[in-house]
């Protein structure tokens, strides 16, 4: 059998599908793996390009097959075209990572890794502390009890469960969602103070706080999830990487941008649109003017006042990490 110098793997929770081809491009290897035999396989293969997808647990293999010798490649999965079955796609993988033209993610160290656990924590602890809230609200609605929406009436609505005059068994459950309520506000206060603190300690989010509309969370999220800031060319390919940029629709020589792509990072993309809706609702109350923000706001709805802010803040974020500056607001003559 010829020497394997490429292997595409489709990665499973256990069981992988590998696909290896020689200096020619000819298939030379094509076996399944199970979770176990993976590091002992590779440990005996000479060192080779490995493609993968990039995926919850790409990132861990990829360190490990680095050490094993391996030079590893991650993929987004939209580049890679799917088959039908685990040793088709293992194939689509292991043709696209030789590509000249294929755009690749770096691999997380797991310093990364763990920072972004605390922001997906955190995110998912917000989520649940939304379903309860809601679920409280729907509750006392069954009982002609009515509280306003919004998280700044979560004191009313805890006050409102201790005043009605309910049923023991509707109390009882009222009071346990109240109680699932204040520890998961705990929870989410301490994750929050970790990410405070780690924004603190980094330059670079200390210089993206400088920026109007980013607050620690959205800077320590940015400087934790965005590759190398090499990696990117200009502010757009960072705004595009995030989903802000129109969809272009060009047909007969007429060019029409459409809505956002919504690639990328969702999290982060949606960090940077609440920071801009803030700073979209803060600038509204103010006084007219002749600034960019301003005009835009005259032309244009709320919410696509803030993806266009969005957007502009994320290029804003690119040049202050390249050239390691600090925000400067653009005056009036």
């Amino acid at each position: 059998m010829n020497e394997v110098i490429t292997i595409g793997i489709d990665l499973a929770k256990s069981v992988f599908q590998l696909h290896g081809v020689d200096a020619e491009g000819r298939p030379s290897l094509r076996r399944q793996l199970r979770r176990s035999q993976m590091l002992e396989f590779f440990q005996r293969q000479p060192a080779c390009l490995i493609g993968m997808e990039a995926c919850a647990s790409a990132h861990y293999w990829a360190r490990e097959l680095i050490k094993l010798g391996h030079e590893v490649r991650l993929m987004q999965p939209s580049y890679v075209k799917r088959g039908k079955t685990d040793a088709a796609d293992a194939e689509a993988i292991c043709e696209a990572v030789s590509r000249p033209s294929m755009r690749f993610v770096p691999v997380k160290s797991e310093d990364t890794q763990a920072r972004l656990m605390t922001h997906k924590a955190r995110e998912f602890l917000v989520r649940q502390q939304t379903q309860v809230v809601n679920a409280m609200r729907a509750h006392l609605g069954e009982f002609g009890i009515v509280v306003p929406k919004g998280f700044h009436n979560v004191e009313r609505l805890i006050a409102a469960c201790d005043r009605a005059d309910l049923p023991a068994p509707a109390r009882k459950a009222l009071n346990l969602l109240a109680d699932q309520l204040v520890h998961t506000q705990k929870k989410i206060e301490g994750l929050t103070a970790d990410i405070r603190a780690d924004a603190r300690g980094n330059e670079d989010a200390q210089r993206l706080q400088t920026i109007p509309g980013i607050g620690p969370i959205t800077a320590s999220a940015l400087v934790s999830a965005l590759p190398d800031i090499a990696d990117f060319k200009s502010g757009r390919d960072i705004s595009a990487w995030l989903g802000l940029t129109p969809r272009p629709h060009s047909t007969g020589g007429k060019e029409r941008l459409g809505r956002i792509s919504k690639m990328g990072n969702r999290y982060l993309r949606r960090l940077l649109y609440l920071g801009a809706i803030a700073q979209v609702s803060a600038r509204r109350r103010g006084e007219p003017g002749e600034d960019w923000l301003w005009k835009i706001i005259q032309r244009k709805k709320p919410k696509q006042a803030a993806i266009a802010l969005a957007n502009r803040i994320a290029r804003t974020a690119y040049a202050l990490m390249k050239k390691k500056t600090e925000f400067r607001a653009a005056t009036t003559a």
